[in-house]
């Protein structure tokens, strides 16, 4: 037997070793094992390298653990609430709330995420008035700055960002950035060396414990948070660089969709930054103080849920969310994403939406920043065409919003894409919203953008070329695991 076929065998028995793995040893859903088998099967060595960086399953790992938010109330609240929705007594201050109130359980029960009824809401669609508000945020904060974020670029927002937290700290202020590693690597760690310096304190999600080796590639902290001394907040989906700001000529402006809050859900997104900040923290963690948690000073009534998942949960909460929304739709549906690559229960849901009469209308990018999840973007919008559904190619730029808009009356805004990598993989977080006026106002953003879109229809849909139909066709049979 010479070198060749030993090689061979053992090549095969490691891929039969880790078909094994895949299939019996985590839990993961038939579509994603089937996905990592046929990339096993026909790039054996690479698939193992691949599967090496990529494959690993958390859904068993206890990453977060955060005791004192017994302290804040937050458990009282959810079991008092779910107690009078049980017992028939829960009051509901409006009829988005009402006519919601079964999702409004969904997230009590599924994600501990009680309902708080006295925020105000800014909402940002570009990217310069939402970075200009921040930084006035941020330079007229008095005790603490906690900025978490998937990308940060060393660019002249960045830049600009890190001079003024610097400021802050030299003030006094208590200043914490937290990033993630694969979405921030082009940041060099001496980057923020100015701010520790000063008194800042910087942690990095899942960094590599070997020099451009991490076996947690595949997991992503996604969210884009900022909590300016626990009274406002911001949750969204721009990032942190001068892209955001439409000043890259390969996507041109940036399209994206932002919140400013400030009332008791900004507790809720405190508790996720702490708990995100002591999962990366060796050294630095955050103990319960209540100057974090102070009273909200607002006199508005928007009643929002701040839900938050991750390959840790063992359910997918933002997923339930938005299949639980689209099958409360008796009139219409909005959605905006980057990407569009459901589930086979969420494309379900969206499909039976669709057949039963209601309106919906599903808006994506005309341009890629992923190539095969474009091309899968593409399969499964073609699939809803079949069913009725309205589907808008946005033109002017490069769409980036994460929005979900139900009978002009719930909504939802926040980090996750419509694709399972967002759904199953990444750490996401979003803002559940019951409240007419913001929903309205997104319901008017989804129309003014239109004006810059292009219908795709069936017909044309049709028509695509054979060599569009093979790329979709790959795509989609990867995108378990795009």
């Amino acid at each position: 037997m010479n070198i060749t076929t030993i090689l061979l065998s053992l090549v095969l028995i490691l891929n039969i070793v880790f078909a094994f793995v895949v299939v019996f040893g985590e839990r993961r859903d038939a579509s994603s094992a089937w996905a990592w088998l046929l990339v096993l099967s026909f790039i054996p060595v690479l698939g193992f390298f691949l599967y090496l960086f990529l494959g690993q399953n958390l859904s068993r790992a206890r990453l977060f653990n955060w005791e004192d938010k017994k302290k804040i109330g937050i458990e009282q609240d959810i079991e008092h609430q779910l107690e009078e929705i049980r017992s028939g007594t829960f009051h509901y201050h409006k009829e988005s709330e009402y006519n919601a109130q079964e999702l409004i359980f969904l997230h009590l029960l599924g994600n501990d995420a009680p309902l708080t009824r006295d925020n105000s809401v800014e909402i940002f669609t570009d990217g310069r008035a939402k970075f200009e508000r921040l930084l006035k945020d941020i330079q007229s904060a008095k005790h603490h700055i906690h900025i978490q974020y998937y990308i940060i670029k060393k660019d002249n927002l960045g830049k600009r960002i890190r001079d003024t937290l610097i400021e802050k700290a030299k003030e006094g202020v208590k200043v914490r950035v937290l990033y993630d590693e694969l979405g921030s690597r082009g940041l060099t760690r001496n980057f923020f060396e100015e701010l520790r310096k000063a008194g800042g304190e910087v942690e990095i999600f899942f960094p590599s414990k070997f020099r451009l080796v991490n076996f947690r590639l595949n997991y992503r902290n996604h969210r884009k948070i900022v909590i300016v001394d626990g009274q406002t907040s911001y949750i969204g989906g721009f990032n942190i660089g001068d892209e955001y700001l439409g000043l890259n000529p390969r996507f041109g402006y940036w399209r994206d969709t932002h919140l400013r809050i400030q009332g008791t859900s900004v507790h809720a997104i405190q508790t996720r930054f702490i708990l995100d900040w002591n999962q990366a923290s060796y050294s630095h963690d955050i103990d319960y103080d209540p100057v974090l948690f102070p009273k909200p000073s607002t006199d508005c009534h928007v009643g929002i849920q701040i839900v938050t998942s991750g390959p840790d949960s063992e359910w997918s909460q933002i997923k339930n969310g938005y299949i639980k929304m689209i099958s409360l739709a008796k009139k219409s549906v909005l959605i905006q994403t980057p990407y569009f690559i459901p589930d086979a229960s969420l494309l379900d849901t969206i499909r039976i939406a669709c057949l039963s009469g209601v309106d919906v209308k599903i808006m994506i990018p005309n341009k890629p920043d992923h190539i095969f999840v474009y091309w899968a973007t593409l399969s499964n919008v073609g699939e809803l065409l079949k069913a009725g559904a309205k589907v808008y190619i946005y033109d002017n730029g490069f769409l980036h919003a994460k929005t979900v808009v139900v009978d002009e009356e719930i909504s939802s805004v926040g980090t996750a894409n419509i694709d399972i990598r967002s759904l199953n993989l990444n750490f996401e977080i979003n803002a559940f919203i019951y409240d007419k006026k913001i929903a309205k106002d997104l319901t008017n953003t989804f129309e003014r953008d239109v004006s810059t879109s292009t219908l795709l229809t069936w017909e044309q849909y049709q028509n695509r070329s054979k060599w569009i139909q093979l790329k979709e066709s790959v795509s989609r049979l990867l995108s378990p695991i795009l």
